[in-house]
């Protein structure tokens, strides 16, 4: 629907302005009469939809949104008059968003399909769970499921980043030191070394070498570096594949126990909400986050679709899991056993995350107490030399 921007009086007397949202020129003048405001100029903005930006809003929002849509309808609140009283809590572009909504909405559209107009918004699992939603009449209930699945999948990105935060800030902070010190502390001190006619010790002349090096050719590192992330990027975006079957064979098996979780917890989840397996499936093969596993997710769908059990289906996947798929679908609880399947997984890479954390610190601080080791016993060496020298 397209805004108008407008100037006008009031009933006072007095200029003001504003936008309104109406279907054409005659309608916004009519909506701004309607508010005791006497139009002297109207302009149109613009639509809703083109005013949507195209970058993804945060998922904490949209899980937030989810829960609070829930709690009104559960509360007996219209459809439409949830959607417009959330639009009137938030500001900017979910704002936007859910005003479009309510105009979805208003013109007959279903909630999911009025969402697949903003598909960086809600992915598809959320639209095809809202859908399903709406078809048996649990919509309530999917939008529950839908906040606690986002929340819980927030929960995992925010424990990687959280526990990668302070190895990394030690990594650059020791990088920082150890450079100040070849390239500023140490040539002012081999400087002394060099007028001597003394022979210097191996190591001393090691460091001096990387010394000179660092300091005089410092671009030359820094144009290689620059260039490695650069084939980074173009092999991560052109062959991923290569990459991601080299994070498959992980020796610790954590990338991996991230990667079941994520199918298993999506995979329960959209079975739980009553999408049929091959969409589940579908929209499972994107969220593991490793394109070798979701080539083997896609294969599987075509087999399963031809009759094939998921359990038999599934190459690559590790045997434990597979046996407990085969079990879930003997039962006929297949979604039940992937979700508590999932928080097995969750507690395992809980684990082995902390494991890795607990080992990369002290591993850290031996690396850089070898590197400070090497510096001072290069310097040491040639001045106990002089020193038995003179005597």
């Amino acid at each position: 629907m397209p805004i108008f921007k407008y100037r006008g009086y009031d009933e006072a007397g007095s200029e003001t302005k504003g936008t309104v949202e109406a279907d054409g020129h005659k309608d916004a003048v009519l909506k701004i009469k309607n508010q005791g405001i006497f139009p002297k100029e109207i302009s149109e903005e613009g639509s809703l939809r083109k005013n949507v930006i195209s970058r993804k809003p945060s998922q904490m929002v949209l899980a937030d949104v989810t829960r609070r849509l829930s709690t009104l309808i559960a509360a007996g609140v219209p459809l439409i008059e949830a959607v417009s009283a959330l639009s009137n809590e938030q500001r900017g572009e979910w704002r936007t968003i859910l005003i479009d909504l309510k105009e979805g909405i208003a013109g007959g559209s279903p909630l999911a399909r009025a969402m697949t107009a903003h598909p960086h918004v809600f992915p598809d699992f959320y639209t095809g769970m809202i859908s399903a939603g709406e078809s048996s009449g649990k919509l309530t209930d999917v939008l529950l499921k839908l906040a606690d699945y986002l929340e819980k999948e927030l929960n995992i990105r925010n424990k990687v980043k959280t526990a990668l935060i302070y190895p990394l800030f030690m990594a650059c902070v020791s990088s920082a030191i150890i450079l100040f010190l070849f390239t500023f502390v140490i040539p002012k001190i081999t400087k002394i070394f060099e007028e001597t006619s003394a022979s210097l010790p191996f190591i001393t002349v090691i460091l001096m070498w990387i010394s000179s090096a660092l300091k005089n050719f410092w671009w030359l590192f820094l144009a290689f570096a620059g260039s490695a992330l650069y084939a980074f990027r173009k092999i991560q975006k052109k062959r991923r594949d290569i990459l991601d079957a080299l994070l498959l064979k992980d020796p610790t098996g954590m990338l991996m126990g991230l990667y079941m979780l994520r199918f298993t917890m999506t995979m329960g989840f959209l079975l739980s909400g009553g999408l049929p397996i091959l969409q589940a499936m579908k929209l499972t093969s994107t969220a593991t986050g490793n394109s070798v596993l979701e080539q083997r997710i896609v294969s599987a769908e075509d087999r399963v679709s031809q009759g094939a059990r998921l359990s038999a289906s599934l190459d690559g996947f590790p045997p434990t899991l597979l046996q407990i798929i085969a079990t879930g679908e003997q039962t006929g609880q297949l979604s039940q056993v992937l979700i508590k399947t999932s928080e097995s997984y969750e507690s395992e890479f809980d684990r082995k995350l902390q494991r890795a954390i607990s080992l990369l610190e002290p591993s850290l601080i031996l690396i850089m107490g070898l590197i400070v080791g090497f510096i001072v016993i290069s310097v040491l060496l040639p001045i106990f030399e002089l020193n038995q020298l003179m005597k």
